[in-house]
């Protein structure tokens, strides 16, 4: 049930509450946030975290008066099969203590927050699950994939010198406050060539080059390069950091890549070229990179790279408009697919037709049609960025189909060609 305070909405749930944190409650807020995520507090950091606050995104489960859970949102672009992008509720931050869980809070601040960003006009909400079996309860579906490599230099040989280069491309390093103004404008280039990108705030680009610092986490520099086209374009940057290690006189530093852009493949294998050659260096790690990225084969020999450990589920999607979120995003070959979904929370429930025509241009609506799929709001949102399959779902039982065949025609209008990724935390 909810009431009124002060202006502010208040759901009271099992003798707790929920409500919206003001702007002078951010420290007791964190400080929350601090214990249920099991770190130590920093209260030296609260002003930097003051600096994402927006009224009425950011939430609280109270006993009393003593906050006992956190839940923040904010507004992000995603971008889907195609290079379009929707609008994405980025949920974050989110605990509950140990003291007060299946009390409600949860569930309470979830369906508030998802509530609020229905009718701001969100196609989808994003989250990324630190734990796999809470967030299908409240419809959401994995679906992009972490992914990374660990290169053997020795084994690794190399690129291949049959790879494209860019006549007239430099590739140079930069400083960090030269980072600040390269790095927005290209990523808003790249990020719409990447189903699963997001954007990325002017705060992030602050804490990322150093210009603000989270005195809980320090700033340690990175070092930063960006390759140019003959104009003078910049096409792709990387950022690296370097582990000094040595085997008593010999060196055996790890190179791990933080941040990796690349407009074409010229660019990508000028800065590839850089990061396989820094001296002293015997291991590249690049534990965040996209799954359909070509970098092993760039190598004289690709079984130098072996899978980084971290490769799992990442960014989990919930659809809030199917009509808004399916149309946006392009698709395969004509052809037509009919999904009966069931969803508890009623925003994608019922029957949707996706029908694709040439070019890959698709249209989602409601219809009465029988359906060729069922499946609850968790698999629609595994569905929106084309990576999970409907074979694969069907497989396990979390799907069913309803018409022979159906599962592989599905595939073929949803599959993307490039699978989705996000390679930023949020």
């Amino acid at each position: 049930m909810g009431n009124s305070i002060d202006g502010t909405t208040v759901d009271v749930v099992n003798g707790l509450t929920v409500r919206a944190v003001a702007e002078d409650e951010v420290a007791a807020w964190e400080r929350a946030l601090f214990l249920g995520f099991h770190r130590p507090h920093a209260p030296s950091a609260t002003e930097l975290r003051r600096a994402d606050w927006r009224p009425g995104r950011w939430l609280a489960g109270l006993d009393g008066e003593r906050m006992v859970a956190t839940f923040r949102g904010f507004d992000t672009e995603l971008t889907v099969p195609g290079g379009a992008t929707v609008t994405a509720d980025a949920i974050t931050n989110v605990s509950v203590l140990s003291t007060h869980r299946r009390r409600g809070l949860l569930g309470t601040m979830m369906r508030r927050e998802l509530a609020a960003a229905a009718e701001r006009g969100s196609a989808v909400a994003i989250l990324i699950a630190a734990e796999y079996r809470i967030y299908g309860r409240y419809g959401f579906g994995p679906a992009t994939l972490g992914h990374g490599w660990n290169i053997d230099l020795q084994r690794a040989q190399g690129l291949r010198d049959d790879l494209p280069t860019a006549p007239g491309g430099r590739v140079d390093f930069v400083t960090m406050a030269e980072l600040a103004t390269i790095g927005p404008e290209l990523h808003d280039r790249w990020r719409l060539l990447q189903p699963g990108a997001i954007t990325r705030s002017e705060q992030w680009w602050k804490r990322r080059t150093g210009a603000v610092v989270d005195p809980a986490e320090g700033f340690s520099e990175p070092f930063a390069a960006v390759h140019r086209d003959a104009e003078g374009t910049v096409t792709g940057l990387v950022t690296y950091r370097v582990t000094d290690s040595w085997d008593g006189s010999y060196p055996n530093c790890t190179l791990n890549v933080t941040d990796f852009l690349a407009l074409d493949l010229a660019a990508a294998a000028a800065l590839w070229r850089l990061v396989l050659s820094v001296d002293w260096v015997r291991k590249v790690s690049v534990s965040n990179l996209g799954p359909d990225d070509p970098l092993p084969l760039l190598l004289n020999d690709p079984r130098g790279a072996t899978p980084h450990a971290a490769n799992s589920d990442f960014t989990w999607v919930r659809v809030l408009d199917v009509e808004a979120a399916f149309n946006a995003r392009t698709y395969g070959p004509p052809g037509r697919v009919v999904l009966a979904v069931e969803d508890r929370l009623g925003y994608a429930a019922g029957r949707w037709a996706i029908e694709v025509g040439e070019g890959g241009v698709g249209r989602c609506t409601r219809t009465t049609d029988e359906a060729d799929l069922a499946l609850g709001a968790s698999e629609l949102g595994s569905f929106h960025l084309g990576s999970e399959t409907a074979a694969r779902l069907v497989a396990a039982g979390l799907v069913t189909e309803l018409r022979p065949g159906a599962a592989a025609a599905a595939d073929l209008l949803l599959r993307a060609p490039l699978r989705a990724w996000t390679p930023d935390i949020f």
